[in-house]
């Protein structure tokens, strides 16, 4: 696999991490705005269908991040459906970070830490980090499991947060937290670790 399509797959991955879910969030808060809840619901859940059917069209497969936040919304908005409360279906994006936080966290109790593995199938590195320097491999290595780690915190204190939001918060602040708040602290954060394991990296090259 070349490097152009590993660049490719890389940024529908990320695509789908930052935005699954983010249309029937939108269609739910404004619809709810406008109409009630029922309407809301059944907006945000047609989008979630949507969203699955539109992957399958155009890339003939779904990521799994689509079917697990779709999934989980469309079955959340079902009881929010038979209950007539949105707070169901709000409380969606509050789960699907605490997987997250789960899923990061038990790679790392399994010696597998969820970057490491990403970064090795992607092709960003070698398997077993192969051809590298001793040095620079194991400062690879204790990167990722930091970086794995922390990461899961951060999804940790974005499920407590998202929780909030979704019980005490109104539609729209909710809808922001979701739709802004968590993509661009997520983009940012993720930046800030990237540069300082590049330039961890570079360091020990030189020594």
């Amino acid at each position: 696999m070349d490097s152009k399509t590993q660049n490719q797959q890389r940024n529908k991955k990320f695509r789908s991490l930052f935005f699954g879910g983010l249309l029937p969030v939108l269609a739910f808060s404004i619809l709810e705005d406008r109409y009630g809840v029922i309407w809301g619901l059944v907006a945000g859940m047609v989008f979630g269908v949507g969203e699955i059917l539109w992957e399958l069209l155009t890339r003939k497969k779904v990521d799994p991040v689509t079917w697990g936040g779709n999934g989980m919304l469309l079955v959340l908005g079902g009881v929010s459906l038979v209950t007539q409360e949105g707070i169901w279906f709000k409380l969606q994006p509050a789960l699907m970070e605490g997987v997250f936080a789960l899923v990061l966290w038990g790679s790392l109790v399994w010696g597998r830490p969820l970057l490491l593995v990403m970064a090795q199938k992607q092709g960003g590195l070698p398997k077993n980090l192969e051809g590298v320097p001793p040095q620079v491999a194991e400062t690879i290595r204790r990167s990722l499991r930091g970086m794995t780690f922390r990461l899961g915190l951060f999804f940790w204190v974005q499920f407590a947060l998202a929780i909030w939001a979704a019980l005490a918060w109104s539609t729209a602040a909710w809808a922001t937290l979701k739709g802004v708040g968590l993509t661009v602290s997520l983009i940012a954060y993720v930046l800030v670790e990237s540069l300082v394991l590049r330039y961890r990296v570079r360091t020990s090259r030189k020594t």
